[in-house]
């Protein structure tokens, strides 16, 4: 026991010499400097792998200790990297750690050294740092070769959004070198002559196939060599999002997820991510084939819990995602399969189908949706095997479409997909009246009613309509009926009515039976009730339409309509107790006109038209302008009239036109303003307000002016289309009056010509009929020559003028003799004067009866006056009927002279002959012979020659020793008898 004793004092005492030495050895700073420090490069991931030792640790001794590693770049003061390494070192163990740079290491020479520090617990404070290992220099510069020009790094491969450094090495100091990244140049920080850095933030991904850099050298002008790299951009690695796993059949675990964008590159850079699958309990993983979808092998140990981890992995980073779960909740069933449709009819059917067998006791919780005429019915039930489910309330003739989807009804994870079929159910009469209106065209006798009824809605037909039955009663006479027969799809049709009161039954029937019938009454009385037709305004929801109530029983009230291109009838009910409705329906269209008529039914059934209305759901600018003609064009004013514009065909009402006239002297006319148009010219405008106005009398110009118009209507939305403008120029003040002077004459001168052209027979018999031949003259039958009854009628000598008439002319006439050419001044004389050739012997006796007989043929004017006659010539004429005294053979000389000369010498209308006839004694002899014995009065038996003596005949004075004949001059009136 003592010995034991002894011994475990010395096991103690050795021990705490041990602890003292060990202090002592330790408070002596053992050299722990890392040694054996040795640098290489990756130039791949451009790092530097750096591997060292420790020396001096104790034998199998562990210590934790830190090491700090001081990297340079270029020179050893120019640090670009400080950061410490903490490991546990062994005794003799070789450390190793790596440094990435984000400058391409063949771009710089980098400098690296290290020192350490005790860091464990089992050592007491203070830890002193041990001394720098010396400097490690690395330099890749010298193995790159040759060339001129050099570009780093190469096919280095980054995410999307990272900072990437590159750089140039130029051999060449002289040279200039420019970098482009895609074509675009860029801009870089130089390190030192051969070397310049870039610094790309945020790199884009832009191909698959990487970015495109390269750089240029050159002197001058001249290229001395391009040298380029393919800086690989991946699309960033992102988290699967939806992971879940499922099972349809308790065997094979079925794991989907979403992958997220494909981070795979060209070249085989880098390949699409991998994902693996690993559950925690089972310890288990399997790498997955595809990228969106696993399935994991259920083992029969019963396991019902899994913690699935899926990790998502490139080569440039790693994510992963967490998923626990129970198998039972996670259960998917098949879908089900075998719908069936039994026992339907028009408004029931009985549906079935199964689904795949699970466990024992295993419940379904089945959905039915049911889906016909728009609208959606579902049902949900709870089966065990195989499903029924009776469906009810159908619409007949209806085709429906069933469907059906289960799930787990214990623990409800997600339906399955649906499995459906359709069917149809049986027709049934129709359940509802047309709806039936008509138009009535009242005629002498009779009546022309058009029918109209809409298609039944396919809820109410409940089956193809076949045609429709129109029975025309008469009610005047009862027993009086016709059956129409219409086949459909139509939805008219014309009656001839005569003038009785009818009803009229319309009936749609399909291959079950008819439908309710609509009635309608057509009255005896003609529809002819003049009702004032009222404007109204549409809005973009339509006509608003109101009405005064109609006094007296009424059922209901009938709105009709109908557009002016189409005009199709079409109408809409209301009930009785409103008087007012809305329009609306997408056929309207802007600029279209249409007319409304308000009818209210009575209990007959009956329809008596209340108002009419016409409107445009939104009036247009007119679409053209009047054709405007210019009348009464005068000097001062001119009339504008467009008559034949018609208003009605218009898209929208006519409020009214306006005049546009435009002048040189660009002043406004009273009445008109000055207005600008749309091409910025000025004008002046005149506003007509009324339509129905189509005249405008423009006045207060100015004559030989020009001037341009231009009319247009307008409606609520604005004027017609632009047009050029007409031209006028009014005329001058004289021309119009010689236009007014001259249409007159010429039209007077014009209906002479014609009146003169159709009497030209009457005429000419009027006024220049033919020159009696004397040898048949009438008065030859009663004279009776005896002594020579062969003498020639016109012998000038057997002829003594008695008597000379003379025509008076107006004062300054001239007359020339025939055969003289001499002009004589004529006399003025008022009224005719008639000049006599009488015997002048005092000692005249005898009867003196001589006979004067003047043709009247040719002087219609003394026939009229009557101045010529028998003249009977007394023994002794007074004093006072005695005028200018001549010989006789003078007068008869002259005149025989001036007859026997060419008659044309005379102008036409200047002179005027008479032609008188004398009755004288029968004689021979030549024209000189003259009576011997003036005593005794020649014997006037005898038709002499006529002469013709030219009117106002000049003779020369009387002289004294004319004592032969005596020219007397008698007035107008005066005869000497």
């Amino acid at each position: 026991m003592a010995l034991f004793v002894v011994f475990q004092t010395t096991f103690f005492l050795t021990l705490l010499s041990l602890r003292t030495y060990q202090s002592e050895v330790l408070a002596e700073r053992l050299p722990l400097t890392p040694v054996s420090l040795k640098v290489s490069t990756n130039s791949i991931r451009q790092s530097l792998h750096l591997q060292w030792t420790v020396h001096n640790l104790p034998y199998h001794q562990e210590l934790k200790m830190v090491f700090q590693i001081q990297i340079s770049r270029i020179e050893t003061s120019n640090v670009v990297w400080v950061g410490n390494y903490s490991t546990t070192v062994k005794w003799n163990q070789v450390l190793h750690w790596s440094w990435e740079s984000e400058l391409p290491l063949e771009c710089a020479t980098h400098f690296v050294r290290i020192k350490s520090v005790i860091d464990d617990a089992s050592f007491p404070e203070p830890n002193f740092w041990s001394n720098w290992s010396s400097w490690e220099e690395v330099s890749v510069q010298d193995s790159l070769g040759q060339s001129i020009l050099f570009v780093f790094p190469k096919d280095k491969l980054v995410e999307e959004g990272s900072n990437v450094t590159i750089c140039y090495v130029s051999r060449n100091i002289q040279n200039n070198v420019s970098c482009y990244l895609e074509g675009k140049q860029i801009q870089g920080e130089q390190l030192d002559p051969h070397v310049t850095a870039f610094n790309l933030n945020s790199v884009p991904f832009i191909r698959n196939r990487g970015t495109n850099i390269y750089c240029e050298a050159s002197q001058g002008n001249v290229s001395k060599g391009i040298k380029g790299i393919v800086l690989f951009v991946s699309k960033v690695l992102e988290e699967p999002k939806d992971f879940s796993c499922e099972t349809q059949n308790f065997k094979t675990l079925h794991c989907t997820w979403d992958p997220g964008t494909d981070t795979a590159l060209g070249w085989s850079k880098q390949p699409s991510q991998s994902y693996t699958l690993f559950e925690s309990f089972s310890g288990e993983k399997k790498l997955c084939t595809h990228k969106n979808w696993c399935n994991w092998q259920i083992t029969q140990d019963s396991q019902e819990t899994y913690n699935f981890t899926l990790i998502a992995e490139n080569y440039l980073r790693k994510r992963s995602v967490n998923m626990l779960f129970n198998l039972t909740h996670r259960v998917y069933l098949m879908n089900p399969f075998s719908v069936n449709f039994e026992n339907v009819n028009a408004t029931n059917a009985i549906m079935t189908w199964k689904v795949h067998s699970m466990r024992n006791n295993f419940t379904y919780l089945c959905q039915i949706e049911l889906h016909g005429e728009g609208k959606m019915m579902q049902y949900d039930v709870s089966i065990n095997v195989n499903g029924e489910y009776f469906l009810s309330e159908l619409e007949p003739a209806t085709e429906y479409m069933a469907r059906v989807r289960c799930a787990d009804a214990s623990h409800f994870w997600k339906w399955t997909e649906w499995s459906g079929q359709n069917f149809t159910t049986l027709e049934a009469a129709p359940s509802e009246a047309p709806d039936v209106w008509r138009s009535v065209n009242s005629e002498p006798g009779n009546h022309t009613v058009t029918l109209f009824w809409k298609p039944l809605s396919k809820l109410h037909a409940n089956g193809k309509i076949l045609f429709y039955n129109v029975v025309v009663e008469n009610l005047d006479k009862p027993s009086r009926s016709e059956l129409r027969s219409i086949p459909a799809p139509a939805n008219s049709t014309k009656l001839i009515l005569d003038r009785c009161s009818y009803q009229i039954c319309v009936t749609a029937n399909n291959s079950v039976g008819a439908s309710p019938a609509s009635i309608i009454v057509i009255s005896a009385d003609p529809e002819n009730k003049e009702v004032e037709e009222e404007r109204i305004a549409g809005t973009e929801g339509g006509f608003s339409l109101s009405w005064k109530p109609q006094p007296g029983d009424v059922i209901g009230y009938v709105v009709d309509w109908c557009d002016h291109p189409q005009d199709v009838l079409q109408w809409k009910n209301v009930g009785p107790n409103t008087t007012s409705t809305v329009i609306s329906t997408d056929a309207f269209r802007p600029g279209v006109r249409y007319d409304f008529r308000i009818y209210g039914l009575s209990t007959k059934r009956i329809a008596c038209l209340l108002e009419k209305k016409t409107g445009y759901s939104q009036e247009l600018a007119p679409s053209d302008n009047p054709h405007v003609l210019v009348d009464m064009l005068t000097s001062h004013s001119f009339t504008l009239s467009w008559k034949d514009y018609s208003t009605e065909s218009q898209p929208g009402f006519i409020q009214g036109y306006h005049v546009y006239l435009k002048s040189k002297a660009r002043q406004c006319h009273p009445r008109f303003q000055k207005a600008v148009l749309s091409d910025g010219s000025e004008c002046c405008k005149y506003k007509i307000d009324n339509p129905e106005e189509k005249a405008l009398i423009v006045d207060n110009l100015k004559p030989e002016s020009f001037y341009e118009f231009f009319v247009t209507p307008f409606t609520s939305a604005g004027e017609g289309p632009n047009a050029t403008f007409t031209k006028v120029t009014t005329p001058d003040e004289h021309s119009s009056m010689l236009i007014h002077i001259l249409l007159p004459m010429v039209f007077c001168v014009l209906l002479i010509m014609i009146v003169c052209y159709l009497k030209s027979q009457w005429i000419k018999e009027t006024c220049y009929p033919d020159i009696p031949d004397p040898y048949k003259s009438s008065i030859l039958s009663l004279i009776k020559f005896k002594e020579n009854p062969h003498l020639t009628i016109m012998n000038v000598s057997d002829c003594i003028p008695d008597a000379i008439e003379v025509v008076s002319k107006p004062e300054g006439t001239k007359i020339q003799l025939l055969g003289t050419r001499k002009s004589l001044t004529e006399t003025e004389l008022t009224k005719p004067n008639y000049l006599y050739l009488l015997p002048t012997e005092k000692n005249h006796s005898g009867p003196g009866p001589c006979i004067c007989f003047e043709n009247f043929t040719y002087n219609q004017a003394a026939s009229d006056a009557g101045s010529c006659s028998h003249v009977s010539v007394p023994p002794k004429a007074p004093p006072s009927m005695l005028g200018l005294m001549t010989s006789p053979e003078n007068v008869l000389k002259a005149l025989e002279k001036n007859y026997m000369n060419s008659l044309g010498e005379v102008p036409a209308g200047e002179t005027s002959l008479n032609y008188v006839s004398q009755l004288a004694s029968p004689m021979s002899g030549d024209k000189d012979s003259l009576p011997t014995n003036p005593g005794e009065p020649p014997h006037c038996s005898e038709y002499k020659m006529q002469m013709a003596v030219p009117l106002r005949l000049a003779l020369p004075p009387p002289t004294e020793n004319s004592s032969l004949s005596s020219i007397t001059l008698l007035d107008p009136g005066e005869h000497y008898r």
